[in-house]
């Protein structure tokens, strides 16, 4: 890497970074995991650097990463771990009851279906760039969203937390 590239490189990760952080939050379910996703990701960024800087989106390119890295994470430590303490509350906590369900609620959905309802209602990307990023189609994006939807309703309804209103 040049002094250019690595220049780039350093701006990027500079303007980006919060961004990045939040979206890997919200992809884990957990800051810390999503600040170690987050870092693996610009580690593989930047050994590629010279060929993403020429494209148009490096943060797209990121957050592929990211998402692809989260899901083989996620299938090498699906099974369930004990700890002997509760973690931490979520630095990025919801203000309020029903956030708390909804939140609870999006841990629950599988990744594939997390990951697009995060980068659709948190990130506010579009079906095609949603696509992008994750490497499939359209249409995908779509019935993942869909049943991802479906399922968050019906979580939803289980806690009573529907309309704005506690029941």
């Amino acid at each position: 890497m040049n002094d250019g590239e690595r220049a780039a490189f350093n701006e990027f990760v500079h303007a980006r970074l919060p961004k990045l952080l939040r979206f890997g939050h919200a992809l884990t379910g957990d800051p810390h995991s999503g600040a170690d996703l987050v870092q693996d990701a610009l580690e593989r960024a930047m050994l590629a650097w010279s060929r993403i800087d020429a494209k148009d989106d490096p943060e797209g390119y990121v957050r592929r990463i990211m998402v692809n890295r989260n899901v083989s994470i996620w299938r090498r430590y699906r099974k369930e771990r004990l700890v002997d303490q509760l973690p931490e509350k979520a630095s990025v906590a919801p203000s309020n009851e029903r956030d708390d369900g909804l939140w609870e609620a999006i841990k629950q959905l599988p990744v594939k279906q997390r990951a697009v309802i995060v980068l659709r209602y948190y990130e506010d990307l579009s079906e095609i760039q949603i696509a992008a990023t994750m490497g499939c189609s359209v249409g995908t994006v779509k019935s993942q969203a869909s049943r991802a939807m479906a399922k968050l309703r019906t979580l939803m309804n289980d806690k009573n937390l529907v309309g704005g209103e506690v029941r």
